[in-house]
């Protein structure tokens, strides 16, 4: 073998970062260590693996070839080690990238379980809406994604984890609270504050609302739950949100929530992943102890 771990995983981070320079920093290394590595890495191998652009590079037709078999290596590479270093069957680290809801009220609870039980795995965590997510594990930034709603790429596989609901919501002094019933006729007067486009929340609502009112009053669009929540609390606003994001103010009589029966707004919350990583042991790890965590949560697992 002529290739080596050090030039697989300066390959590996420059094809994440973009640039050399920074993949040298992340790694600790000199910038022309690191441009030594991936120049003899080219060579051994007889393939560009970048296309070069100034100082900007991107992969090649070879270098995505090579990137999810560079990444396995690295990752069983590093589960070695650790795992004869620290004598524990799961070891090593994996990032996990998850939307606002399951971020916010799932994933805490999932990584005190795998801290808990499993010390040597280190768990990181980035926050994003679901198609940043689903880019980021197709882009190789997440080992594992938790998305709300539906990942279609037949570059992925998805497993269900748990399903939520959500719910059309106003101000407790909203004159729609005191209504025992909601007519979309009185939905399509209002001024609607929602998630941004590309959020999971917002997908799922424009899938059940656009057949039915195909015009809404979109006021603002915002990324942040807590920014909604507040406008809709403090105005004249509705919005709808996952029923988790509202609950402990709907008990509080802060926000009300609306009853509208020609809304059925259940969705999935999954697990997703690269096809190629197949079985992976801190992937399998993840959802089987996610799963396990379900079976005592107020949120129906599957």
């Amino acid at each position: 073998m002529r290739y080596s771990l050090k030039q697989l995983s300066v390959f590996d981070a420059v094809a994440e970062l973009g640039s050399v320079s920074q993949a040298a920093e992340r790694l600790g290394v000199t910038q022309s260590a690191a441009s030594m590595s991936l120049s003899q890495l080219e060579k051994l191998l007889g393939r560009d693996l970048f296309v070069r652009q100034g100082k900007d590079m991107r992969l090649s037709h070879w270098g995505n070839w090579l990137r999810p078999k560079a990444r396995r290596l690295l990752q069983d590479a590093e589960q070695i080690e650790a795992g004869f270093y620290d004598q524990h069957l799961f070891s090593g680290s994996i990032t996990i990238g998850a939307s606002q809801t399951p971020a916010e009220h799932l994933v805490p609870e999932l990584i005190s379980i795998l801290d808990t039980d499993f010390p040597e795995v280190r768990t990181g965590l980035e926050v994003k809406s679901s198609q940043g997510i689903i880019e980021g594990v197709l882009n190789y930034k997440y080992d594992i994604g938790i998305i709300e709603g539906r990942c279609d790429d037949n570059r992925t596989h998805q497993e269900e984890w748990c399903r939520d609901h959500l719910v059309v919501v106003s101000a407790a002094h909203h004159p729609f609270a005191k209504n025992s019933r909601v007519s979309l006729a009185q939905l399509e007067q209002a001024q609607w504050v929602l998630r941004e486009g590309g959020a999971g929340t917002r997908a799922i609502f424009e899938s059940a609302m656009v057949p039915l009112i195909p015009d809404l009053d979109v006021w603002r669009e915002y990324s942040h739950v807590p920014v909604i929540r507040s406008m809709v609390a403090n105005g004249h606003y509705l919005t709808c949100l996952p029923y988790l994001d509202v609950a402990s103010y709907i008990e509080r009589g802060e926000l009300a929530a609306l009853n509208v029966p020609e809304l059925k707004m259940d969705r999935a919350i999954s697990f997703i992943w690269r096809k190629e990583m197949g079985d992976h042991p801190l992937l399998e790890c993840i959802k089987r102890e996610g799963h396990r965590m379900m079976k005592n949560h107020k949120l129906k697992s599957v």
